[in-house]
């Protein structure tokens, strides 16, 4: 396994995940519930689902599209998500 690519996915996915929709999403559920063990659990499981299609749509999609190119379509549909947000539209 190569260690240093973990430890950079680890750290970009824990930097981007403190304080968005999704944990403060768990923590209304474990507050309303009182269940935070199975509140963690279903999340954990909820973003290894996520991830896992995630690395495999990745792997499909590099075999016929450059790397260059997803960067720059990943780039575009955060920026244009961003903007909705920002409009009130999501």
């Amino acid at each position: 396994m190569d260690l240093k690519l973990f430890l950079t996915t680890f750290l970009t996915l824990f930097i981007a995940e403190i304080g968005d929709k999704t944990q403060l999403a768990c923590i209304c559920l474990a507050a309303k519930t009182h269940k935070p063990w199975t509140v963690w659990l279903g999340a954990s499981a909820a973003l290894i689902l996520v991830s896992l299609i995630g690395v495999l749509l990745a792997q499909v999609i590099t075999e016929y599209v450059p790397e260059n190119i997803v960067k720059k379509v990943a780039a575009t549909m955060f920026v244009g998500i961003g903007l909705l947000m920002f409009a009130d539209k999501i």
